[in-house]
């Protein structure tokens, strides 16, 4: 999470923090571990849990130098999805871009994938001493500062998806075209298999609504195909902004990164602009609100597309953002699995679970707008 490599986290309003250990780890295999493969590292350690993370646990690691780390591991128990929880991955590639772009991320150190140290994989990364903000309109700031806060999101977006990725050794992270396609066929297996789902008192986590009719949309109004290294869950609480400039530090969270479609990312982090606020919802809606002391979906489309070097409009983005929708839908259906299979790791979980059927049906409002548009 945060780097400076002598500051905790209590000195950060804008951070979320850390709370009790939820999931507990062998802290004595971790020391040993560590102390034989990172240079300086010094016991004893002293281990707090970051309060955000819906699926990997993420832990604030403290070592006698106070000296500070940031620990993520897969979760414990059997996983619906083989390829979910991928640390691995996310390490691959934080080491890729950390060592050979300006892409702002964490340095990684160490990827462990010894069950037998804290009975899952893991790895250790750069601890960004900075400011997380866990809502999009930047409240605490001044208007000024909310809307540069926006633009170095944006084109810290830009500068990921510019990066050459078989120039770092990445050629083989992801398949080079098809990646809506790959989606729209698996996407439905793993809800079918998330619905399915029950917990001890054998309730279903149930399905998401009107799947088919979205799914025969998505199929039959396909956006063209494009490559590029997606973050996968690009979004402004996973941005670590500098301790006092309106400016990113670092990208967090890189579990669902891969080769992919440079608009689902994009969609991703401008999703809050087409929701609508629905009470109690952990997913703000500004889809009708005016006078935003922000800058528009639009506007930040636009500026997108210049530090790209894409064309504007960008034509077919309904699609992306219906998509991006679904997507989050499935998400949030995944982690009431979780919560049925009592594998959460966060204690914000059931908060979010409850609202999968609503944000799929968001999604379903904008395939009806734009069918409707075009008759």
């Amino acid at each position: 999470m945060s780097s400076s490599n002598n500051d905790n986290d209590n000195d950060n309003d804008n951070n979320p923090g850390t709370s009790v250990v939820r999931l507990q780890i062998n802290v004595s295999k971790l020391e040993q571990y560590l102390v034989s493969r990172i240079p300086g590292f010094k016991t004893p350690l002293e281990v707090k849990q970051f309060k955000y993370g819906q699926s990997n646990p993420t832990y604030h690691l403290i070592d006698a130098n106070k000296k500070n780390y940031v620990l993520r591991k897969k979760p414990p128990g059997k996983l619906l999805d083989k390829t979910a929880h991928a640390v691995e991955r996310e390490f691959k590639v934080l080491d890729a871009l950390s060592r050979n772009t300006d892409v702002p991320v964490p340095k990684v150190y160490i990827l462990c994938e010894d069950n037998e140290i804290l009975g899952t994989p893991f790895f250790v990364m750069e601890y960004l001493k900075g400011r997380i903000f866990e809502e999009v309109l930047f409240s605490p700031l001044p208007v000024e500062e909310r809307r540069k806060c926006w633009y170095s999101a944006i084109e810290s977006l830009a500068k990921l998806h510019s990066v050459n990725y078989k120039s770092i050794g990445l050629e083989n992270y992801g398949k080079p075209s098809g990646f809506y396609s790959r989606q729209i066929r698996s996407l439905p297996k793993i809800s079918e298999k998330q619905a399915a789902t029950m917990d001890d008192e054998g309730n279903k986590v149930g399905p998401l609504p009107r799947l088919n009719e979205m799914i025969q949309w998505f199929k039959n109004n396909e956006i063209a195909d494009d490559t590029s290294i997606i973050h996968g869950d690009f979004k402004i609480d996973n941005l670590v902004f500098h301790p006092t400039e309106p400016r990113v530090i670092g990208i967090l969270d890189w579990e669902l990164s891969t080769i992919g479609h440079p608009l689902s990312d994009l969609a991703n982090l401008l999703m809050n602009f087409f929701v609508k606020d629905i009470p109690y919802s952990p997913i703000p809606g500004l889809r009708d609100v005016k006078n935003l002391s922000i800058p528009s979906a639009n506007e930040l489309i636009q500026v997108y597309c210049e530090k790209s070097g894409r064309q504007y409009p960008i034509p077919n983005f309904e699609f992306a953002i219906a998509f991006t929708f679904f997507r989050t839908a499935v998400i949030l259906q995944g982690i009431a699995a979780r919560i049925a299979r009592k594998q959460a790791s966060s204690d914000k979980a059931k908060e979010y679970a409850k609202f999968f059927k609503d944000i799929n049906l968001m999604g379903f409002e904008i395939i009806d707008r734009t069918i409707k548009s075009k008759l």
